[in-house]
């Protein structure tokens, strides 16, 4: 299947796009995965002589691929044109139990929690090419469709 329509629509680009494909979106989840380049700008300063990826780096890629392609979805579903999307997180909790180093590929997984008044809720995983878990937490976002 096809999400292009979905990737078109991210608020996103390059230096801050964490999402290369969608690998799967339905209603109850989403799954993508991202390379991260070697040359990112945040490998310069973290950590000197030793480049992992931050947490808050990780975070954004779980949030962009799990709540954000996931919401608009959900907002293309509602049959509203989501073509002047807003959105804001609103909360996450986040546990690491893996570093990512440059030019690691990784697949997030997330299953929708709830979806309600605009917010969206997630339980988000974060694997390695092995299916090692790297993180998992809870995101959520409020999305809305700003024209609807």
């Amino acid at each position: 299947m096809d999400f292009k329509n979905i990737l078109e629509k991210l608020p996103y680009s390059s230096p801050f796009l964490f999402v290369d494909e969608l690998l799967k979106v339905n209603e109850k989840s989403a799954e993508g995965i991202y390379t991260f380049p070697e040359n990112s700008f945040f490998y310069k300063g973290h950590f000197k002589d030793n480049p992992v990826t931050p947490g808050v780096i990780l975070t954004e890629c779980m949030a962009q691929i799990g709540v954000v392609c996931l919401g608009i979805f959900l907002l293309e579903n509602e049959k509203t044109e989501s073509n002047d999307i807003k959105l804001a997180l609103s909360s996450s909790e986040i546990d690491f139990y893996l570093p990512v180093f440059p030019g690691e590929t990784v697949k997030v997984v997330s299953e929708k929690l709830f979806y309600r008044f605009n917010k969206l809720k997630c339980e988000v995983r974060m694997y390695d090419k092995q299916d090692k878990l790297i993180c998992r937490g809870k995101i959520a976002g409020m999305i809305k469709n700003e024209s609807a």
